[in-house]
């Protein structure tokens, strides 16, 4: 039995008796209710295996009742989420509760009582239009077909989603790379495989929906994402665990969907932090995927505009095999400087402006700015200083011109507002938003139309008439023929993001921007020099990414090495350290940052440290980490009568951070 509890203590199996009521209904991977006997309650469970029972002096604890009948838990998910729960030193229980949604009853009753899916049928064209859209990178149906793990660059232009063109439809625009991925899911599924595609958002997860709805693939579809009711999310679930094999599209958790026999896993843009799951014991998408393909001996595609350095490092192993297309396609970028005589401070170079101005005869250009909003920061009019809420010392912003700033944090208005430390009344815009950005584009073209696009704004698609399009990065709406110009602007300012990978972070927004750009149409980068700005104007990202890796070995950064945060009480953190040294002594001196303590906290002092180890010793730290974890656990329990209380949640482990941020 697994109990469904968060307590490191508890993340082990337990023996339970099978009461004579329950033996019919008693399976393994249905849900139960048992006994635990230290908190005098019953806890919710899952029966992972069945066995007779051994001749023992102590009498086991009975099973409480079977909730359903119905196996959820299936031999294959469990030991994929026991084994992505110890890589990254966590709980199996919080993997499967990621993997598994709640019960409900009306969609499971529904689902029992109707007639089992049949095995779908794919059509002759779709599976001719499927070796014609594969067939552009050579050997990748023959290495998917022989379940490999492989890294393609994907191409960068939109097309319809079906091209076949049907008389009075409205045309949808979507990414050439939802053609990939689709085309490979529907060759695996013509074998009588399963396939999982995994995307960041709901943009990208529509995007491939409109493909395989256009190929006639929508029976063999399955959606999982959180935006869906309980009850879709249920019979989406329970429509993975039939034998007839499907097409998985969602989000990170959509990697643990127990569909039979999975013959693809694809996975788009893995370097999107969406992918990384945040809570416990966060997974990345893609660690979890390359778990499973090699525990069911899939086939396993990362496919993106630009290339993690994680998916770089694999490939230059070679265990992920890159495939590259037959003709390579690139965005005509230009990388745009103020000129002689221009002001250094003009937002807008004049190459990019005239770029702009001819292409607006054509159709839509995009214009992609930093942050959304008016005016984000304001400063002091006086000394320059950073704006701040006198009541929380949270960042003002402005809505609008003329407004009263209000507060970023408590969203108070600054009525009366005051520098503490000139005393200046006076504000200045220190930086331009979307709708800002709008506002000057807007007086600077008289006529055209304006489009602004953001989280306050969300545009998903706009018409081939002339526009200008305001978005924000990762909110760009995709254009009817592409964009006919795209200016990227504040790309200085995004590169001064405090953040180890903002390089890596900045090449994959501007790529995936320019990949919505019409063939031949111009992509402006603007203000932007070095190396990222050459790996976009040269569409070389793999390259970059490689010099990442080489950047960051010497220092021992990751994906060079895995890095584990440790944080809690001085003492548990200093106890875990110690442990750690003496189970894995192939650790050398300098793989532990700190321990570094913070502010007092209700327990005690917090203290951090970090971690850095090779790959090879991950099994052996993060048994170490979560032995300590467990075992500091148990001295912080609940208060018992007669013994005094100790402090509770004394330690934390965080296996594979992004980033050192000390």
């Amino acid at each position: 039995m697994l109990l469904d509890s968060p307590l490191p203590q508890l993340d082990r199996l337990f023996d339970y008796a099978v009461p004579a009521q329950w033996h019919a209904d008693a399976a393994p991977g249905v849900r139960v209710k048992v006994p635990l006997r230290s908190a005098g309650r019953t806890v919710d469970g899952f029966i992972v295996e069945l066995a007779d029972e051994e001749p023992s002096d102590r009498p086991l604890s009975e099973l409480d009742t079977v909730v359903s009948p119905m196996p959820v838990l299936t031999p294959d998910l469990y030991r994929l989420a026991r084994r992505a729960a110890d890589r990254a030193a966590g709980g199996a229980s919080d993997i499967l509760r990621l993997a598994i949604p709640k019960r409900m009853v009306r969609a499971e009753k529904t689902w029992t009582a109707a007639s089992p899916p049949a095995v779908p049928v794919i059509q002759p064209d779709t599976q001719a239009w499927a070796d014609e859209v594969l067939g552009v990178y050579p050997r990748l149906a023959s290495a998917l077909a022989a379940s490999e793990r492989v890294a393609v660059d994907a191409p960068p232009h939109t097309e319809p989603a079906s091209r076949r063109a049907i008389e009075g439809d409205e045309p949808v625009e979507v990414g050439a790379w939802a053609h990939l991925l689709v085309a490979a899911a529907a060759r695996t599924l013509a074998d009588g495989r399963s396939a999982i595609i995994v995307v960041p958002d709901h943009r990208d997860q529509a995007q491939v929906q409109h493909v395989i709805d256009a190929h006639g693939l929508t029976d063999a579809a399955v959606a999982v994402d959180a935006r869906r009711s309980g009850p879709e999310r249920y019979a989406s679930f329970l429509r993975t665990l039939a034998a007839a094999p499907c097409i998985v599209v969602g989000n990170r958790s959509a990697v643990y969907a127990p569909v039979a026999r999975v013959g693809l896993i694809a996975l788009w843009d893995d370097g999107d932090a969406l992918l990384a799951e945040p809570l416990s014991p966060g997974v990345h998408a893609r660690d979890a995927a390359l778990i499973r393909q090699e525990l069911d001996d899939c086939a396993l595609l990362f496919a993106g505009h630009t290339r993690s350095a994680d998916v770089e490092r694999l490939v230059g192993l070679g265990w992920v095999h890159e495939v590259t297309s037959a003709r390579r396609e690139s965005p005509r970028v230009v990388l745009s400087a103020t000129r002689e005589g221009e002001a250094r401070s003009a937002r807008v170079p004049s190459a990019a402006f005239a770029s702009a101005r001819e292409a607006l005869a054509l159709g839509p250009v995009l214009v992609q700015v930093s942050r959304p909003g008016y005016a984000p920061v304001l400063v002091c009019a006086e000394c320059r200083k950073p704006a701040r809420c006198l009541h929380c010392a949270g960042p003002l912003h402005a809505t609008r011109p003329g407004a009263v700033p209000e507060c970023g944090w408590c969203g108070r208005a600054a009525v009366g507002w005051h520098c503490i430390h000139c005393e200046s009344t006076r504000v200045r815009m220190a930086s331009s938003g979307s709708e800002r950005t709008a506002d000057e584009l807007g007086r600077a073209f008289p006529g055209v139309r304006v489009i602004v696009a953001d989280g306050q704004h969300p545009v998903t698609q706009v018409d081939a008439r002339p526009a200008l399009v305001v978005a924000t990065r990762g909110a760009e709406p995709l254009a009817v023929g592409g964009y006919r110009a795209v200016v990227l602007l504040d790309g200085d300012r995004m590169l001064m993001a405090d953040d180890l990978r903002i390089g890596e972070a900045c090449l994959r927004w501007w790529s995936n921007a320019a990949a919505l750009a019409a063939p031949g149409a111009p992509v402006h980068l603007v203000g932007v020099t070095g190396g990222v700005a050459r790996a976009l104007a040269t569409w070389t990202q793999p390259a970059y990414a490689r010099a990442e890796l080489a950047d960051r070995a010497p220092l021992r950064m990751p994906p060079s090495m895995r890095v584990a945060a440790v944080e809690g009480t001085v003492a548990a953190v200093d106890t875990a350290l110690a442990t750690l040294r003496g189970d894995v002594p192939a650790l050398d001196d300098e793989a532990v940052l700190g321990p570094l303590t913070g502010p007092a906290e209700t327990d005690g002092p917090a203290s951090r440290a970090f971690v850095r180890f090779d790959y090879a010793h991950g099994g052996a730290v993060t048994a170490s980490l979560r032995a300590s974890v467990v075992a500091e656990a148990l001295r912080s329990r609940r208060p018992v009568k007669g013994r005094p209380p100790g402090p509770r949640n004394t330690l934390r482990v965080r296996v594979d951070v992004p980033d050192l941020d000390l």
